[in-house]
């Protein structure tokens, strides 16, 4: 307790962008890896209930981002809040105790074990521990309707999205940090993540910070998009200004041209 007072926000931290209290936010965050530049002063904020993209051609920084907005990477410069808290040096799981949830690229489930098993895992990884009725309510947001006792190693790409979602969301997060949850999805699946992040920010109250390849579902649920190239934001705004912003076409479109022509 008297280390996150310690880390309590400054009157000087800058807690309200716009008039509305911020709820995640980060400020000159870079990142060096092998004396190479990953980012470059990077900038973001978020409220509850918002929807922020995050887009930019292969190589951007978007993912080592997400590496430090979740605590799984130091930066090698800069601060990030949550809740008020400057919670920089916090590691991985301790920014999951505090409410924020990650995904990844790549939906990994724990090959060894079943569905109810690691729901249980999820429930049991620390205090307070959960009941198997906050695993079913987590079940229940996502759609996910496999028996407990199938292999999680028999999922599909969806389903195994759906059972990494529902463990985080039994623990009512207040933030998502999701990395191309459509990945590998077919149209009417990203159609269903639409309705639920949707959902989860308009009802339910939850940032979410997205980065996604597939430009037609930010459309449908981003409020904001940000624009990375080259570990710096080069645009950010509504989705029709920066979609007509010429570094935005310099950037990222040209880029995948040129990934098509190969």
């Amino acid at each position: 307790m008297v280390e996150l007072m310690l880390r309590r926000l400054s009157p000087s931290s800058g807690v309200e962008q716009g008039g509305t209290a911020t709820l995640f936010s980060c400020s000159g965050i870079s990142l060096d890896l092998g004396g190479r530049e990953i980012l470059r002063e990077i900038n973001l904020h978020v409220q509850a209930g918002e929807v922020l993209g995050i887009i930019g051609p292969n190589g951007a920084g978007k993912t080592s981002l997400f590496e430090i907005l979740s605590g799984r990477m130091p930066p090698k410069s800069g601060t990030v809040w949550f809740k008020g808290e400057n919670v920089t040096s916090l590691p991985l799981h301790s920014r999951s105790r505090l409410g924020i949830g990650r995904t990844f690229q790549t939906p990994v489930v724990p090959d060894e074990l079943t569905v109810g098993e690691t729901f249980k895992a999820a429930r049991q990884a620390y205090r307070p521990f959960l009941t198997k009725f906050d695993a079913e309510y987590g079940a229940d947001l996502v759609g996910l309707k496999i028996s407990e006792d199938t292999p999680a190693m028999q999922l599909d790409t969806f389903n195994r999205r759906k059972l990494l979602l529902a463990c985080l969301l039994m623990r009512r997060p207040s933030l998502l940090l999701l990395d191309e949850p459509a990945a590998g999805l077919i149209n009417s699946e990203v159609d269903e993540i639409d309705k639920l992040l949707r959902m989860l920010a308009k009802e339910m109250d939850v940032a979410i910070l997205i980065v996604e390849h597939r430009i037609e579902l930010l459309g449908m649920i981003a409020d904001r998009i940000l624009v990375m190239d080259a570990g710096e934001v080069i645009s950010e705004g509504l989705m029709d200004d920066v979609m007509a912003d010429p570094k935005v076409h310099a950037a990222y479109f040209e880029d995948f041209s040129e990934e098509a022509d190969a």
